[in-house]
């Protein structure tokens, strides 16, 4: 039996509750705000707390490895508790891991994030194409085989990303079009909603218009709304006619809510609320 799309299953959860996605940040200095050891213990409270809180109530929930793995295995076991608690509180999780490599250690990456049996694998994956798109194919393989989605990263908002991606190739196009090019190009076809996204920042406001961000046909995932400088109404002017299928990602903004329960579900829908305004306009 062919599994349902992530694409397909993202789209839903989106219609659903709202396109807004939250990252599972737990760096020391949010540990702190509430109260927290830097320690795994302090680590999983964090961690289960926002899946307790959020995962029923907003489109994604999305972990970033780093902060897990700087605890050794005990932080990577906490990440495959968090994995179990979203899915088994009927959410959808994206694994931010910006894994890239070649050959059998792209396999291999695929294998541990996007496998059938993996207890790291969530519903998808961030991955960098920059060692060439081609390079991706393992992992774009083996999520379509079992149904799960990648987000490619695109345009980041990182001062350092733009001697790369901006860089033009002998045809003109960004390297950051060829990647925005191919990932169409995989998802040609796809209904509702094809499950290779990319990742976009949406604080790039002057680059993001250089760039063809229409005709993807796949998430826009759009990280820096809040502390990190960007607005709901920058948006716009990154995503112009592509805003329906952006799905905004919040981490300080909505965890500075906690650390109770409450205050994470009320920041999350005080940000879902603003984001959501310049998305249905």
């Amino acid at each position: 039996m062919t599994p349902e799309t992530f694409g397909g299953r993202l789209r839903a959860a989106m219609d659903r509750h709202g396109a807004l996605c939250v990252g599972i940040d737990p760096h020391p200095g949010l540990l702190a705000q509430w109260g927290l050891p830097d320690d795994v213990t302090g680590l999983e409270r964090f961690a289960l707390t926002v899946v307790e809180a959020l995962a029923d109530r907003v489109a994604v929930l999305k972990p970033q490895s780093a902060f897990f793995e700087r605890f050794g295995s005990a932080g990577v076991a906490v990440l495959e508790r968090v994995l179990v608690a979203v899915r088994e509180a009927g959410g959808l999780s994206i694994v931010d891991a910006k894994r890239g490599d070649i050959g059998s250690t792209m396999t291999a990456y695929a294998q541990a994030y996007v496998g059938p049996a993996s207890p790291l694998a969530g519903d998808a994956v961030t991955v960098s194409p920059y060692l060439g798109f081609g390079s991706l194919r393992p992992v774009l393989d083996l999520a379509a085989e079992t149904g799960r989605g990648v987000f490619v990263l695109a345009l980041t908002s990182n001062p350092e990303g733009t001697a790369v991606q901006h860089a033009r190739g002998a045809d003109g196009r960004t390297v950051a079009q060829t990647v925005l090019d191919a990932v169409r190009a995989e998802n040609a076809g796809a209904r509702p909603l094809g499950s290779i996204g990319v990742v976009v920042g949406a604080t790039i406001t002057g680059l993001g218009r250089e760039h063809d961000l229409s005709a993807l046909n796949g998430p826009l995932l759009a990280p820096g709304i809040g502390a990190q400088g960007a607005s709901a109404a920058d948006l716009r002017a990154v995503f112009g006619t592509g805003l329906a299928n952006v799905l905004p990602s919040s981490s300080r903004e909505v965890l500075a809510g906690g650390p109770g329960v409450a205050g994470l579900r009320a920041a999350a829908v005080r940000t879902l609320d603003t984001v959501g305004t310049v998305l249905a306009s």
